[in-house]
């Protein structure tokens, strides 16, 4: 055979090999890549995003889209073919497989966080909004969570209100732990709670909860692992009771980042102003009751979705800026956004053509 033939030959069959092995070979990897941008501002399955009841409502145009990342599932495992076109891919980003799914969660419990963090930030999104707009929001002290195989599991719920801890009123989550470590591993801890349902049904009726649903409830305490203190294996956090309903529906979506966006979109549903004047605006970031934006994971899968689905303008938590300006999609101006009023203030100089005083975001 000759030479150059015996050359090209080995040399298919090498590549052959290294494809096969590219295709077996699974790798610690998973990836990230656009998902769904969805206006806040209108329906999605056929169902408005966002609903308020017994509060009068206003006509809005435009767009105040948040943005989703797209993840591989948590079982899911990557060959090394994927891994390397996602690392050489202008819209996607591989990362290790423990930064989206840690290896001390199971995908459930994943799923379960994301669920709640989602929640939560609902919550907040409807805080910082009806507060913008000066409307007073009552809150006070739930259980946020209950850690599974915890002493609190089966005897407190996620959402039942915290009245008193040992007879003492709690005006702030720290305040559950300052008087439950005050106990010795082992002791009783007595709390007052209104249960998750019975506060539901005050919120739903636009109520505040009611003291004569208020029960006891004993817990003894466990050691904590960590520093031997006692615990209770429950995650205090702040409630509120609204002055009317606001309804949330967006299915298959978790975690905190939508939190500014659906903040923003419950205040231009409930003035008479037009946020937007018209324009497309997407955005991304946490948001707490007070009105700061946080920052958010996968900000250039986010600024590539919305750019794709025809957004103009990008609000940006501050610390994802000099991220999200190393490989900005053209035609996309990325506003620097701290908090709930510079996000407002920013809506006004778009609605007014005056994006020239916009702040941009810089790369780092």
């Amino acid at each position: 055979m000759p030479r150059r033939t015996a050359t090209m030959l080995a040399s298919t069959l090498l590549l052959i090999a290294m494809l096969c092995a590219g295709l077996l070979i699974k790798v610690p990897y998973a990836e990230m890549s656009p998902g769904p941008t969805v206006n806040t501002l209108g329906e999605h399955d056929g169902e408005p995003v966002l609903s308020i009841k017994d509060r009068r409502t206003y006509e809005t145009s435009g767009h105040l889209n948040m943005t989703t990342v797209r993840v591989t599932g948590a079982d899911y495992r990557m060959n090394l073919l994927e891994a390397v076109g996602g690392w050489l891919q202008h819209d996607s980003a591989v990362v290790p497989h423990s930064t989206l799914y840690p290896e001390n969660k199971s995908a459930k419990e994943v799923d379960q966080q994301n669920a709640e963090e989602f929640s939560a930030s609902q919550e907040s999104a409807k805080v910082s909004a009806l507060r913008e707009l000066g409307i007073r929001v009552p809150s006070y002290i739930i259980v946020g969570s209950v850690v599974k195989g915890g002493a609190s599991e089966g005897k407190l719920h996620a959402g039942d209100l915290i009245r008193t801890v040992d007879g003492e009123p709690v005006k702030d989550p720290k305040g559950v732990a300052d008087i439950v470590t005050k106990h010795k591993p082992g002791e009783k801890v007595r709390f007052t709670i209104i249960p998750a349902a019975d506060v539901k049904a005050a919120q739903k009726a636009g109520k505040k909860p009611s003291p004569r649903d208020a029960r006891q409830v004993v817990v003894g305490t466990k050691k904590a692992e960590d520093d031997g203190r006692a615990i209770v294996g429950i995650q205090p956090a702040a409630g509120h009771s609204f002055p009317f309903d606001i309804d949330i529906k967006l299915a298959d979506v978790g975690g905190p980042s939508a939190g500014l966006m659906f903040s923003l979109g419950i205040v231009d549903k409930l003035t008479r102003e037009d946020l937007t004047g018209g324009s497309f605006v997407a955005g991304t970031g946490t948001i707490d009751d007070k009105g700061k934006v946080g920052a958010i994971g996968g900000i250039q899968m986010k600024t590539v979705a919305a750019r794709a689905k025809g957004a103009k303008y990008f609000l940006t938590p501050s610390a994802n800026c000099p991220s999200a300006s190393k490989d900005k999609p053209d035609g996309l101006t990325l506003v620097r956004t701290g908090t709930m009023d510079e996000a407002m203030d920013a809506l006004e100089k778009i609605r007014n053509d005056d994006t020239a005083a916009l702040p941009r975001c810089k790369a780092g």
